[in-house]
């Protein structure tokens, strides 16, 4: 299974926040199991080491960011994604937006996000971390 996970996920396991941290860190230890390909982006990577750094300082940060791009699955965010983003107007927030479209480019069946009402426009199912590992 395909999933893709969003940036809050990833926050959550960088920075340790309970109490989400240990349903955080499952979802992202789903990459070691081969029944899972575990995606995020690039934005979302980004973000996340925005956070880290705050709370860890930027070398930290950096070895963090690190070692989940070399577990996850890394999605393209391609002018394809923009388009896509823009063109669709039920879009509101424009980075939720690209998520979605680099999801779907990948073939994600899933996304995996705490904010689940903010994909209010997607056609495949928006989990949050609970929820998704309740039903695996």
């Amino acid at each position: 299974m395909r999933i893709f996970v969003d940036a809050n996920v990833i926050v959550a396991v960088l920075n340790r926040q309970y109490p989400l941290f240990p349903y955080a860190a499952k979802i992202l230890s789903l990459a070691d199991n081969p029944r899972f390909r575990v995606y995020t982006s690039p934005i979302c990577l980004a973000i996340a080491f925005y956070f880290a750094e705050k709370k860890c300082g930027t070398m930290q940060a950096r070895e963090k960011i690190g070692v989940l791009s070399r577990k996850l699955e890394i999605t393209a965010t391609d002018s394809r994604t923009v388009q896509s983003a823009t063109s669709n107007t039920a879009i509101h927030d424009f980075e939720d937006g690209l998520e979605y479209y680099a999801a779907l480019q990948s073939s994600c069946q899933l996304i995996v996000s705490e904010d689940v009402s903010d994909f209010y426009f997607s056609e495949i199912p928006v989990q949050d971390c609970e929820t998704f590992l309740d039903n695996i």
